[in-house]
């Protein structure tokens, strides 16, 4: 086994546009698929942008990119336009990369691949630790990416990351050969790459932690005008909303619906590092909620949702007896593929058939409604006759 520190680091900085257009001519000159990996600040800024990129190639070596610094990322863009990306976990690092014009062409993603190859543990430190022998120090994977300077030992960290990616892309596609997962894993790299963004929620502080908790329209307008604050707030000095003030405290107040501002500083369960700082802001939010006649309703219902499946078995019988069913053939394949369930299908596909199957329960017709739903062609192929002789037998 090799320790992190037994490991020789090197890269190099690039903090403006100037050192963009340099290091996009050296990894250009490079050779094979390039590692690519970004760290954000979740958890301590408002949004979720990329505070560094790290991008590794063979022959060129390994670049860390300050975003805070860097106008234009196109030069880097069409240095490696034609190139395979690797990623471990790309879902994660995309959507960042996309705000800054950074999108690949096609990817590896050595997470997903290594979840569709059965192994134990799939996190980036488990995989090298078992794959390349690799021992990595992950105590920085969790800190706060938006603070300048970086500290040295940050940016040792970032740049072993993606340096060691190309290696490990090798020997995972090595493995995914040898069970014959490797149209499988492409197709799921795909739909990583192209998943597209969600539907922006146009009311957002129902996502409230607990919220659910709340019934009346009152204390739903009290937890609606706190989000409302608070999220000016946070946007304002680019924080986490959770650090100002966490969501169970927002739900605890408008549960309690103080009588006045003392009382909302006297309550406990509101707590949070603005919970007293900003009182009056908080107060002032709960204020508009007393009085105002815009009163929310219950959470409006998804026209395409389905029941809860944890009810069907007493009010929907002949559902549960499919899902069940179901559920059962799906993890014995699982089991043959060496796969976790959820990656041979998706349990919300499943439970969406064995709610609604179509009338022709032949595999051609399962296999079409899964398409329909999300599925990709060959989880289709594996569990479409999985699912047909599972909702034959329950009947």
């Amino acid at each position: 086994m090799v320790e992190q520190s037994e490991l020789e680091t090197s890269w190099s900085m690039v903090t403006d546009d100037a050192g963009v257009q340099k290091a996009a001519a050296l990894l250009a000159a490079g050779n094979g698929p390039v590692g690519v990996d970004a760290e954000r600040a979740s958890g301590f800024t408002y949004g979720s942008e990329a505070y560094l990129v790290q991008v590794f190639r063979r022959g060129s070596g390994t670049f860390l990119f300050d975003p805070v610094g860097i106008e234009n990322f196109a030069p880097l863009a069409e240095a490696i336009e034609g190139e395979e990306w690797i990623f471990h976990a790309a879902s994660q690092d995309i959507p960042c990369l996309d705000e800054i014009g950074l999108h690949p062409p096609r990817i590896f993603d050595t997470e997903l691949a290594a979840r569709l190859l059965g192994y134990e543990r799939v996190g980036l430190g488990a995989v090298v630790e078992q794959l390349l022998g690799v021992k990595l120090e992950k105590a920085h994977s969790a800190a706060d990416w938006s603070q300048r300077p970086l500290p040295e030992p940050w940016l040792e960290y970032a740049a072993l990351d993606v340096a060691l990616l190309p290696d490990l892309r090798d020997a995972v596609a090595k493995d995914l050969a040898e069970q014959g997962k490797e149209d499988y894993a492409s197709a799921e790299f795909e739909a990583v790459r192209n998943k597209p963004e969600k539907p922006k929620n146009p009311e957002p502080w129902r996502n409230l932690s607990n919220g659910q908790s709340l019934r009346s329209p009152r204390a739903l307008a009290l937890a609606r005008e706190l989000w409302l604050a608070r999220d000016e707030l946070a946007r304002s000095q680019d924080i986490a909303p959770g650090r100002l003030v966490p969501d169970r405290s927002i739900v605890a107040a408008a549960a309690a619906n103080p009588r006045s501002k003392g009382d909302l500083a006297k309550l406990s369960t509101f707590r949070g590092r603005a919970s007293r700082t900003e009182i009056d802001r908080w107060w002032q939010a709960i204020l508009r909620g007393k009085t105002t006649e815009d009163l929310p309703g219950p959470r409006p219902r998804d026209p395409g949702a389905i029941p809860h499946h944890r009810g069907w078995s007493q009010r929907y019988p002949e559902a549960a007896a499919r899902l069940a069913a179901a559920r059962a053939g799906v993890e014995a394949e699982a089991e043959r593929q060496n796969m976790p369930a959820e990656n041979l299908i998706t349990p919300d596909f499943v439970r969406k058939l064995a709610w609604n199957p179509p009338e022709d329960l032949s595999p051609e017709s399962i296999a079409l409604r899964l398409k329909e739903v999300g599925a990709r062609d060959w989880q289709a192929a594996l569990t479409a006759p999985i699912l047909a002789a599972a909702f034959v037998e329950s009947v």
